[in-house]
């Protein structure tokens, strides 16, 4: 009996130790799980901040992009509106010789001179073309003088005039879209 009771205390003893490694590793494990916990928090806030980062600067791309996008197809379209104003230019001259000589042959020649029907027909095809693609004669006989418009060569002391007011279009003005390409070459009554 007495060894018994030996093997009772003996196994009391090894519970009362097993109980307290127990404790102690729940104690340890009890201090590290704040540990884990404010590493884990600690990533995270980290992961968080570098999303945050990525984020701003995909989104920074992509406005530059767009920007860039905008600013490309604005860049085009000037240099195309300046292509077509310089080639418009470079074509006046001819425009102005048929009316030349349409205006020169206009009363002299018979109505079914087929030459002068053919310069006719050119004249007007020009105007349509240039039409179609947005130039637009400037108005100057008749209209207040408009040095933005107008260029004036001659100047003429007429009372029956309004205040410059354009008496006579010495060779007419062309715009595209709104800027000039050539200024209306005119008299102005003073």
């Amino acid at each position: 009996m007495e060894e018994m009771k030996k093997d009772e205390a003996l196994e009391e003893q090894q519970t009362t130790a097993e109980a307290a490694e127990a404790a102690e590793a729940e104690a340890v494990q009890a201090e590290e799980i704040p540990d884990a916990v404010d590493e884990t928090a600690e990533k995270i806030a980290k992961l968080e901040q570098q999303a945050a980062d990525n984020l701003d600067k995909y989104q920074r791309t992509l406005a530059e992009f767009d920007n860039f996008r905008k600013r490309t197809i604005k860049e085009k379209a000037v240099m195309y509106d300046d292509g077509v104003r310089s080639t418009i230019e470079k074509l006046l001259t001819v425009i102005d010789n048929l009316e030349r000589a349409v205006a020169v042959q206009e009363g002299k020649v018979d109505a079914d001179d087929a030459f002068f029907k053919g310069v006719k027909m050119t004249l007007v095809q020009f105007r349509e073309i240039l039409h179609s693609m947005g130039v637009e004669e400037i108005k100057a006989l008749g209209e207040k003088f408009d040095p933005n418009l107008h260029a004036a060569v001659a100047h003429e002391d007429d009372e029956s005039y309004g205040e410059n007011e354009v008496i006579l279009e010495m060779l007419k003005g062309y715009k595209y879209k709104d800027k000039v390409i050539r200024h209306s070459m005119v008299k102005v009554a003073n």
